[in-house]
């Protein structure tokens, strides 16, 4: 495997581990008078702002690039909005699962638009997937179809990342840094319509501003250290891998937020979770390691 592959491969385990523990900010910043997509936006924003140097560099990007090239990134904020958005309407479990249907929806459109072969792996890979979903979730993983606003923004954000994913892989004309930059202006602008929305809705409360001085001191170091990079990482994995095997690679998620969940909320960790993880992690390493062992080849004679 190439080491920019195995770099991607580590983006994409490090996005899903970063967003695994994502709930623990989000609860404090719930807790401060933020609900729902106010918090979205918030932790979209402030890692938008400390990205803004990046913009500056990249600015010939946005100045002679092809604006086709910038697409990827956009739509991937605008997926992660959405996903936000899902929680608040429907059930969480079927959010979930509806948005990561995204391995599916990713391995099908590369097929389908770039004509990357659907190969016996890869199968293996999305069976592994939806069964680790499955095993974390129990009896309440059957399929669900969607039937309210927050099933299909479930449902949408996963197939929007999937095209977002693809997009990137194939356009390469913008680099990942200014995908990076684009991820996170478009899903601050996104959660912000959405939270007006609900607000509007009377869905959720009006925020308290002035406690933003309040979570600032570590709001901060957390966009910085924990959001930001996880962000980047989310958007670098596609530059060079198929987007179901970054589907796969992001469902490690769910594995860590059952297990931190677990530690830090006091909740139900057991076999279930812990397998559940590992059925993920089989699923998203499937395909690298497979590819490892063909480009090494047969072992030289003796």
């Amino acid at each position: 495997m190439p080491r920019s592959d195995g770099f991607a491969v580590l983006a994409g385990l490090y996005a899903g581990l970063a967003f695994g523990i994502f709930w623990l900010p989000i609860r404090a910043v719930e807790a401060a008078g933020f609900e729902g997509p106010w918090t979205m936006m918030v932790f979209s924003a402030l890692p938008l702002l400390l990205c803004l140097p990046v913009a500056w560099v990249k600015r010939a990007d946005y100045r002679y690039g092809n604006r086709g090239a910038l697409y990827g990134g956009l739509l991937g904020g605008v997926a992660f909005s959405l996903y936000g958005a899902a929680f608040l309407y429907t059930d969480i479990i079927r959010a979930i699962l509806l948005f990561y249907l995204m391995p599916v929806w990713g391995f099908f459109l590369a097929w389908a638009v770039a004509g990357d072969r659907l190969r016996w792996y890869r199968w293996v890979s999305i069976i592994l997937g939806l069964a680790g979903l499955w095993v974390v979730f129990g009896r309440d993983a059957e399929l669900p179809l969607p039937r309210n606003l927050g099933d299909w923004c479930g449902l949408a954000s996963g197939f929007i990342w999937a095209v977002a994913s693809l997009m990137i892989l194939t356009d390469r004309r913008a680099s990942a840094a200014t995908h990076g930059v684009n991820f996170f202006g478009s899903a601050t602008l996104f959660s912000l319509l959405i939270a007006l929305l609900a607000t509007h809705q009377g869905v959720i409360d009006h925020p308290d501003w002035w406690r933003l001085a309040e979570i600032a001191p570590w709001a901060l170091p957390v966009a910085l250290i924990l959001i930001l990079p996880a962000g980047f990482a989310t958007v670098y994995a596609p530059t060079r891998l198929n987007p179901g095997v970054c589907g796969l690679l992001f469902m490690t998620e769910v594995g860590v937020a059952a297990v931190t969940a677990a530690i830090w909320a006091n909740e139900s960790l057991g076999v279930r979770e812990v397998a559940g993880l590992l059925f993920v992690l089989a699923a998203g390493l499937l395909e690298p390691v497979v590819v490892a062992f063909r480009r090494r080849g047969p072992l030289p004679s003796q």
